[in-house]
């Protein structure tokens, strides 16, 4: 039976139990007596067991009916055997302890698409998701962490600028964590995973954890659970956490609903500068740093810098406290990246007191969810015994040309509606 929800200020672990685990998690009851404040919600404390149940008056052929969504934390260890509990116990109690062997670990959980381990990463991540939530209450409701973005076109030497930036955070007694995006094959769906050979000392760093991760073809050049390995670092305690995304494109977008500030890295020299990276791209960037600015090439960069300073002054103004910077650095003789971070410092702490960072993170948690169902709905989709049985003989039809992509499209989706 469908039943029609309604989620006001939904919270992100209660998504992410109802889309990745099995229904039975959940207890819906349905009545079909009026309240006599329909319309309003009502939360009830279950004194016994701590928890939380809101009902919702809705309107359903002219009948009003409440529903009450449980939620709980125990749903979600209940179907877990001994063995499984305790791994869990083992994960979370290495993860909040930093160790990075259980850090890599609970990362290659949450990023299993093997059914049982999907269940097991998200009693994983409810554990510290409530770990996160007490430890910023404890830090006066500021974020943990600070997140940034970085991209930029391949040859922009962003590998070698994480090194030495890595290594100059490690030293001030930050601790660095590095989630790499590195692009799949659309032929064979390997991936290289070569960051660690470009970082080799960063990645001997005992204060740095670099991740790289394969995107498996997903759109965009974000891997699957990127929100989650972040959430896992932040609770291992690492305090600044660099997604390196994959060259220009798709990337860049998701990246930017994923972290509190984007940086561009660009190279010095390319020709058509401008037209060689998306306005949109441009758009999204809180900073942007024309690497490699020594030598020979000290010039062109500072050709490029005049270029988009001019650039973004015909941009549109995303923030009303910040506005974009353009400079210069190079990595190898380490001018300009200490000024570098001075500018991001100063961006975090305006966006702090202005309290743009807290409704943009709140706004991120929206996307997390509309793309967590995105991913249910078309997992559902395409695992439907019915329409799993159409696809080949569609997709043949459409090969062969007998049958418009329009026409299979809506036909599918047709056959879906009809039996769901």
């Amino acid at each position: 039976m469908n039943i029609p929800m309604l989620l006001p200020h939904p919270h992100q672990h209660f998504l992410k139990g109802l889309l990745r685990t099995h229904l039975r998690c959940y207890h819906f009851a349905c009545h079909s007596r009026a309240h006599p404040r329909s319309g309003t919600p009502r939360a009830q404390p279950f004194n016994s067991l701590g928890l939380h149940c809101t009902r919702w008056m809705l309107l359903s052929k002219g009948l009003k009916r409440k529903l009450c969504v449980q939620t709980t934390a125990k749903g979600h260890t209940e179907g877990l055997s001994d063995k499984e509990q305790r791994f869990v116990d083992k994960l979370y109690a290495g993860l909040i302890q930093g160790q990075r062997a259980c850090l890599a670990e609970a990362i290659t959980l949450v990023e299993s698409t093997h059914s049982r381990k999907k269940e097991l990463a998200q009693v994983l991540l409810q554990k510290v998701l409530g770990y996160h939530r007490e430890q910023e209450q404890l830090n006066k409701g500021k974020p943990l962490a600070f997140r940034v973005g970085l991209s930029g076109p391949p040859g922009a030497g962003k590998s070698t600028f994480i090194e030495y930036f890595g290594k100059m955070l490690t030293e001030r007694g930050h601790k660095l964590s590095v989630l790499a995006v590195d692009p799949s094959s659309c032929t064979s769906g390997g991936s290289l995973l070569g960051d660690k050979t470009r970082m080799t000392e960063l990645s001997r760093d005992m204060n740095a954890y670099i991740r790289p991760s394969p995107t498996r073809g997903t759109l965009g050049g974000v891997t699957r659970t990127t929100n989650e390995a972040i959430l896992l670092c932040e609770g291992a305690g690492y305090d600044i956490i660099l997604i390196e995304t994959v060259g220009v494109g798709q990337s860049e977008f998701a990246v930017a609903d994923m972290v509190d500030m984007f940086v561009l890295l660009l190279p010095p020299a390319g020709g058509d500068e401008l037209q060689g990276i998306k306005r949109g791209i441009i758009e999204m960037a809180d900073l942007v740093a024309v690497t490699k600015s020594d030598g020979d090439l000290i010039v062109p960069a500072r050709r490029i810098q005049a270029e988009y300073v001019s650039a973004l002054k015909l941009l549109r103004k995303r923030s009303d406290i910040w506005k974009p910077k353009v400079i210069r650095i190079s990595a190898r003789s380490g001018e300009g990246v200490s000024e570098m971070w001075d500018h991001m410092k100063e961006f975090q702490g305006l966006m702090l007191a202005s309290g743009e960072l807290t409704a943009k993170r709140r706004k991120q948690q929206k996307v997390w969810m509309w793309n967590l169902i995105q991913e249910s709905v078309l997992e559902h989709f395409r695992t439907h015994p019915t329409v799993r049985e159409q696809i080949p003989l569609l997709e043949q039809k459409v090969l062969t040309g007998s049958l418009s992509p329009g026409l299979a499209a809506d036909f599918l989706l047709k056959t879906f509606k009809s039996i769901g």
